[in-house]
C-alpha cells in the first residue's frame, strides 16, 4: 500500500542506499572522473574505444580473479594463493598442450580441475576445520609455485595451432574503430578472454543479489553469530565461497594463459595483491559482509587506468605506480573506515 508519510519515504530512500551501494557509486564517479581527466589532459589516445578495450584485453584475467576474491572477502575470509593458482594453470596447460599432445577442451577441463581443487581442499581447511584463512591460503600458494616448478622450470611459448588460433581470435565491436594516422579505418575489438570474464561479472552479480546463497554470503560476512542463529550454514557458506574462488581461479588462469599465450613459473606474480587491492576499491570490505562484483568490476578498470595515467605521465619506474596505488588504497580504505563509524555510531 503506498504512503504520503515523508518521513515514511525518507526512511525508505536511507534503506536503499546501503553501504554496498554507496561504496559502488563512489566507486563508479571515481572512474569516470579519472578517465575523463585523463582524456582531457592527456590527450586523445585515452578518448580512443581501443584504449579501454584493451584495458579489458589486458584485465580479464584480473576481473575474473578479483571476482573469485571479493566472494571470500564479503563472507569475511581472504585468499592469497590465486595468483599462484593462475601460473599452475598457465604451466600446466602448456605442457599439456605442447609436449603431451593435448587439445584446448582437455586444457580447459585441467584448467577448471585444478581451480576446483585448490577451492575445495581450502574451503574445508577453511570451513570445516576452523584454520585461518590467511594461513590456509598462504599454504595453497607455496604449494602452487612448487608445483608449478616441477612440472616446467622454464618459460616457453606454447605452438599448438589450435591454441594459437584460438589465442588470436579476435571479436570486433561494431561501431567503436577510430581512424588512424593514415586515414584508414580500424575497427575496436575485444579479446575472447573479455567475453568470459563479463560473463563471470554478470553471473556472480546475479548470484550475490538474487539467490539465497548470496544473501548467505553478506549474512555471514557481517555476523557469524548473527547468521548462525538465522538458520543459515556458516560453515557450508564459507565452503562455497571458497570454492567458487577456487573456480574462478581456474577459469581465470586460463584467460591469462590465452592472453599470454605461455607458461612460465613467474606469470601472474602479485596478481592477488592486484585482486585485494581491486576488490577494496570496488568497495568491498576487509572486514566482510559489503561487497559488490560490479564494484569490483570498476575496481578493476580503476586500478589499471591510474597505472596507465602513471605510465603516460612518463613515470615508468615501478615504484610510482606501486606509490599511486598505495595511495588510491588508502584513500578508498578511509572511506570504507568512516562509512563504518558511522553505522555502528547509528545503531547505538
Amino acid at each position: 500500500m503506498a504512503t504520503n508519510n515523508p518521513i515514511e519515504k525518507q526512511a525508505k530512500k536511507r534503506a536503499a542506499l546501503t553501504d554496498t551501494n554507496l561504496l559502488l557509486i563512489i566507486t563508479i564517479a571515481v572512474f569516470v572522473i579519472m578517465y575523463v581527466c585523463a582524456v582531457v589532459f592527456l590527450g586523445k589516445g585515452f578518448a580512443k574505444p581501443q584504449t579501454f578495450f584493451n584495458i579489458l584485453n589486458e584485465n580479464a584475467s584480473l576481473i575474473i580473479l578479483s571476482c573469485g576474491m571479493s566472494l571470500v572477502m564479503i563472507t569475511g575470509g581472504i585468499d592469497i594463493s590465486v595468483g599462484q593458482v593462475t601460473a599452475l594453470v598457465c604451466m600446466s596447460c602448456a605442457v599439456h598442450l605442447d609436449f603431451n599432445g593435448g587439445n584446448v577442451f582437455t586444457a580447459m577441463l585441467i584448467a577448471l580441475g585444478i581451480g576446483l581443487a585448490f577451492g575445495l581442499v581450502q574451503g574445508i581447511l577453511v570451513a570445516y576445520l576452523n584454520i585461518q584463512p590467511f594461513i590456509v591460503t598462504l599454504a595453497g600458494m607455496f604449494f602452487a609455485k612448487g608445483m608449478t616448478t616441477i612440472i616446467n622450470a622454464t618459460q616457453f611459448n606454447v605452438e599448438n595451432e589450435e591454441f594459437v588460433a584460438l589465442k588470436s581470435t579476435r571479436l570486433t565491436v561494431p561501431g567503436m574503430g577510430s581512424t588512424n594516422k593514415l586515414g584508414e579505418y580500424v575497427p575496436a575489438y575485444v579479446e575472447i578472454g573479455v567475453v568470459v570474464a563479463l560473463v563471470v561479472v554478470v553471473v556472480l552479480f546475479c548470484l550475490l543479489r538474487w539467490t539465497k546463497l548470496g544473501r548467505n554470503f553478506y549474512a555471514v560476512g557481517g555476523n557469524n553469530q548473527s547468521a548462525n542463529m538465522l538458520g543459515i550454514n556458516v560453515k557450508f557458506t564459507k565452503f562455497m565461497a571458497h570454492l567458487l574462488c577456487g573456480l574462478s581461479a581456474g577459469i581465470g588462469g586460463f584467460v591469462f594463459f590465452l592472453h599470454v599465450g605461455s607458461g612460465s613459473p613467474s606469470h601472474a606474480a602479485g596478481a592477488e595483491m592486484n585482486a585485494i587491492a581491486s576488490s577494496i576499491i570496488g568497495g568491498t570490505m576487509l572486514t566482510g559482509g559489503v561487497g559488490n562484483i560490479a564494484g569490483t568490476f570498476f575496481g578493476v578498470l580503476s586500478l589499471s587506468t591510474i597505472k596507465n595515467i602513471v605510465a603516460s605521465l612518463g613515470l615508468d619506474e615501478a615504484w610510482w605506480t606501486n606509490i599511486t596505488v598505495a595511495a588510491m588504497l588508502c584513500i578508498f580504505l578511509l572511506l570504507q573506515s568512516v562509512i563504518l563509524a558511522n553505522k555502528n555510531k547509528s545503531k547505538k
